[in-house]
């Protein structure tokens, strides 16, 4: 996994400077992570639309498609950025599925209550935002820690790599301090 994120910086210069075997590389490397980041995080509803490996492949060509744009400070910011730009694909597929169950539903007057599932989405939803909120108020690199921590299940060393901090201890610190903000953030 370092080895991958080590090489992060040096495949996006080849991929901005048009080498089609680097971008494949770096697909290979993040499908992978992106992919298992994501299982679970499209409701069943929204999947009939699009499904999860779909959702990572569109966010990955469209990342792909606006490398030139992306400046990486660190070696971890890249797999931020897809994770943020994922997050925003899925959310846009649960909004669009709420719309086609709503238009469904007023097709289909039949007996079931469908507020309390909507109820039980956005109660889901709204914890969400409100950890999303909370990262927001991070700094940058606290949120980038605690985010390969969490999210993706880094370990220490790799955190250590991602953000430039000195050791895994280090990284373990800032990732406990950043932990302890976003929870009194999330209050």
């Amino acid at each position: 996994m370092s080895q991958s994120i080590e090489s992060t910086s040096t495949l996006l210069l080849k991929v901005k400077n048009g080498d089609s075997a680097a971008q494949e590389r770096l697909c290979a490397t993040y499908i992978p992570i992106l992919s298992k980041w994501a299982h679970g995080r499209l409701p069943a509803y929204a999947r009939e639309l699009s499904d999860t490996d779909d959702l990572v492949q569109n966010t990955l060509i469209s990342a792909l498609r606006n490398v030139h744009n992306f400046e990486s400070v660190r070696e971890g910011a890249f797999l931020i950025y897809l994770r943020k730009a994922l997050l925003n694909h899925i959310r846009l597929e649960i909004r669009r599925s709420h719309s086609a169950i709503k238009d469904n539903l007023e097709q289909a007057s039949n007996s079931v209550d469908p507020n309390a599932s909507l109820l039980e989405n956005a109660i889901g939803l709204e914890t969400l935002e409100n950890y999303e909120e909370g990262l927001m108020k991070l700094s940058e690199v606290e949120r980038e820690a605690v985010i390969l921590r969490v999210e993706f299940g880094f370990e220490y060393l790799e955190i250590a790599a991602a953000i430039e901090a000195n050791s895994a201890n280090a990284a373990c610190m800032k990732v406990t301090r950043a932990l302890a903000k976003l929870a009194k953030n999330m209050q």
